[in-house]
């Protein structure tokens, strides 16, 4: 772990030494960037195992989130894509890679345009699936949702990007098994898709987003999502992502969510988020157990409304967080509970 964030910072100060030397010129097309994101949150449950959601599993105290530098590079037809974080959220989100530390690829590929139409892709990138991204700054609310949570992280492999007009794009891809960097031990593959709609004049964005194959326990996994959002004028935008994933094994099953998010931007400094969603869970895959109590399994709602304070590179949020199962998968002391309720303060800085 100290190895891994010496190295970082051992980037840090190369990069900006770099930059700052004005005798050098950086190399046409490199693009530097990077985040940090800490917090602070408090269960009124007063329990940590109350979450039931990625990267925020903590109670009355001060966290880490993850630091991340992201290197890319493109030449007229070709590039790639260096991103790397370190911390406790890099760590979640790599969980099935060997030896799992703090420090993580997150991203890691190569890209190919024999056309202007086309680009091709080899690597590791984060998923197509979702409307939330693994990076804090990429989000108005800084806790995570049900179906981000559950879905895939990310995939690798290989995959072609095809432009269908001024209006529409398509993706195509094979992928190792789900949020697997390294699949030599199985031969199973994943087919990856993506149809998209995105034209300039209209205030309306559509994604159709598949994934689907074999997991490395020979059980068959689809997930079809899907993302629109729609811009009502400068300050109030809505978001809205559906997802429906199945499981076909001797004892098949499915999960399924939804989720609307609505995005107030009174002034350029301040905004307001609101996040509704409903997470089904009736099969007892995810969020509920497989003990007799939960057998049937069951479904949450959860609210979470987020401030976004903005100065310069630096966003603020306070954010306070609701979730109602419909049965009794929360715990306040021995008293098993149906609802919890969360506050956190983060703050999350970008470059």
């Amino acid at each position: 772990m100290k190895k891994g964030l010496l190295l970082v910072l051992a980037l840090v100060v190369a990069c900006a030494t770099y930059a700052q030397d004005s005798l050098r010129l950086l190399p046409e097309g490199l693009k530097l960037s990077g985040s940090a994101d800490v917090y602070y949150k408090y269960n009124f449950n007063k329990n940590v195992s109350d979450n039931k959601t990625s990267f925020t599993n903590s109670h009355n105290s001060f966290e880490l989130g993850m630091i991340s530098l992201k290197l890319e590079h493109n030449y007229k037809n070709v590039g790639f894509v260096a991103d790397v974080g370190f911390g406790k959220r890099a760590a979640e989100f790599s969980y099935n890679d060997a030896g799992t530390s703090e420090l993580a690829i997150k991203q890691l590929n190569v890209s190919y345009a024999p056309a202007d139409f086309l680009k091709f892709t080899i690597g590791s990138w984060t998923t197509h699936v979702g409307y939330e991204l693994v990076d804090a700054y990429l989000n108005r609310n800084y806790s995570m949702s049900y179906m981000f949570s559950y879905g895939p992280f990310f995939h690798t492999g290989v995959k072609a990007d095809l432009s269908l007009g001024s209006n529409f794009s398509a993706m195509l891809g094979v992928f190792d098994p789900t949020d697997f960097k390294s699949a030599s031990f199985t031969n199973k593959k994943y087919i990856g898709a993506q149809l998209a709609f995105i034209k300039e004049a209209s205030p309306v964005k559509a994604y159709l987003n598949y994934i689907g194959g074999e997991d490395t326990f020979n059980v068959r996994n689809d997930q079809l999502d899907a993302v629109i959002t729609y811009t009502v004028n400068t300050k109030f935008n809505i978001g809205y992502n559906g997802t429906y994933s199945t499981y076909s094994d001797a004892g098949s099953g499915n999960w399924y969510g939804s989720a609307l998010y609505f995005n107030y931007d009174p002034t350029e400094h301040f905004g307001l988020t609101l996040r509704t969603e409903y997470f089904s869970d009736k099969d007892n895959l995810k969020v509920f157990t497989s003990t007799e109590e939960l057998a049937n399994g069951g479904d949450v709602w959860s609210f979470t409304l987020s401030g976004n304070y903005k100065v310069g590179g630096l966003t603020i949020i306070p954010e306070v967080r609701l979730d109602h199962a419909s049965e009794m998968i929360f715990t306040k002391g021995d008293s098993p509970k149906s609802n919890t309720a969360n506050v956190l303060v983060a703050a999350v800085y970008h470059f």
